[in-house]
Parts: C-alpha cells; sequence; structure tokens
C-alpha cells in the first residue's frame, strides 16, 4: 500500500494562494448559459444590447468578445428588467448608471424588485421639438416616424408651421424604433393604439367631473388620482399580458 501524503502546510506569515479567476465566457457560452432563464436569448440580441452601450465585453487581440461574471449579471440584469418591466433600453441605461438596477444575481434568484417610475407625466408634457431634434434625441428612422403619423400612432402638434413633438410622443417613437428591431411596424401598433385609446375614454369617464371642476384643490386631486388609476391600469395590463403570453408558451 502507499505511503499517505502528508498535509502541506504553508510557512507562518506566507500568503495565501490567490483563487482563480473565474473563466471568461464567449457569447455563444453567455447564451447557453442563460438559455434556461431567457429562452429568446441570441447572438444578435447580445450584440444589439453592445451596439446600444448597454454591454462592453473586453476583447481579445483577434476580436473575440469575452464576457466577465460581471458581465453576465449585468446583461442578466438588462434581460429581466425588459421582460419583467418592460422598461426601454434608455431607462434601463439610467438604471445601470445609477445602481438601482443591480439587483439580479448570477444565481439565477428573482430580480429586486421595485416601482417603475414613470418616464413622462400626464400634468406636464415637457419640451415640443421638431422631428430633426427627435430624431437625434431617439435614434429613430424618419420613415419609421412618418409610418407611425399614418397609422395614427403618433400626431404631433403643429407650431409656427412646424410640426413638434412633445416628450410622451418622443417615448413612443424611441419605443416603437425598438419594437421595429423585431419586425414590429407601425401598422402593428395600431390595436395598441386602439387599447389605449379605451383605457383613456374608461378613466375620464371616472375623473371627469373632478378634473373639470373649477376648485384648484380638487383638481390638483383629480390629476394625482388619473396618473395613480393610469399606472395601476398599465400594471394590470401587464399582468393580463404575462399571462396570455403564458398560455401561448404553453
Amino acid at each position: 500500500m502507499p505511503a499517505s501524503v502528508p498535509d502541506l502546510e504553508l510557512p507562518d506569515g506566507a500568503p495565501e494562494p490567490a483563487a482563480p479567476r473565474p473563466k471568461a465566457l464567449t457569447i455563444g457560452a453567455v447564451c447557453k448559459a442563460l438559455a434556461q432563464e431567457f429562452p429568446d436569448i441570441s447572438i444578435s440580441k447580445i450584440r444589439y444590447l453592445e451596439d446600444q452601450k448597454l454591454l462592453s465585453p473586453r476583447r481579445t487581440p483577434g476580436g473575440y468578445r469575452l464576457y466577465s461574471a460581471a458581465d453576465v449579471t449585468r446583461l442578466r440584469t438588462i434581460l429581466r428588467l425588459q421582460r419583467d418591466e418592460f422598461l426601454p433600453l434608455r431607462v434601463i441605461r439610467q438604471e445601470l448608471a445609477t445602481g438601482r438596477g443591480a439587483g439580479a444575481d448570477v444565481g439565477g434568484g428573482p430580480a429586486r424588485r421595485r416601482a417603475v417610475r414613470p418616464t413622462v407625466s400626464v400634468r406636464d408634457s415637457g419640451a415640443l421639438l421638431p422631428l430633426e431634434d427627435v430624431l437625434e434625441e431617439t435614434g429613430a428612422d424618419p420613415k419609421l416616424v412618418r409610418e407611425l403619423e399614418d397609422y395614427g400612432v403618433v400626431k404631433g402638434e403643429v407650431r409656427d408651421g412646424v410640426r413638434r413633438y412633445d416628450q410622451a410622443e418622443r417615448e413612443i417613437i424611441r419605443a416603437a424604433g425598438e419594437l421595429a428591431h423585431y419586425g414590429v411596424g407601425g401598422r402593428n401598433l395600431r390595436v395598441l393604439r386602439s387599447s389605449a385609446d379605451r383605457e383613456a375614454a374608461l378613466l375620464q369617464q371616472i375623473l371627469a367631473p373632478a378634473l373639470r371642476s373649477r376648485n384648484p384643490q380638487r383638481r390638483k386631486e383629480a390629476l394625482e388620482a388619473l396618473e395613480n388609476l393610469a399606472a395601476v391600469a398599465t400594471h394590470l395590463k401587464h399582468l393580463l399580458l404575462i399571462r396570455d403570453l403564458r398560455r401561448l408558451a404553453g
């Protein structure tokens, strides 16, 4: 029988050996690692998020992407914010920059939940910008904006002979631009526009008397209630959509 090997002890004061650095992953390996939680993940989608400056993996001298554990955590967070909260990429970028979106863990546990803050307000339409500024701000294709106008998804407002767009319509254009990457065009968004019109009519019916009030305090309270009702209605619509998509996925 071979003699047993005695346990080796480090000399007093000797440093502990460094833990091995986690191995970096190729883009294909990242897809495979996330596929169970995100079945629709693809190499092209990861590259698109990189093009949008949301990811910045290091490159080998040959140009291959290598993703660290931190990169994978960041990607998982981005995908969860898209899937669970339907946040646009601009808002996700802000969340990551401030550290508020860092609630996802590599082990696949649930992301930290938080209230979704509206990016626009019922009470403040924001600045009106001409199309040239809108295209620069959103990165949208001019053809897409014209299509959205043709189908009544956005309308704009003519001021001094120039059509201008408020903050809400600019966010609509930005979101439509993201959907366009999946082949969703302006004509496909008519159903969402019709749904929004019906919801607005319902909320108006509930709060119309208070909104028309000459009492400033009552009108202020009605506007606050309108935004709260809109947030609840949006959350309910999100839940109904998720329920139906789960049935569709089987």
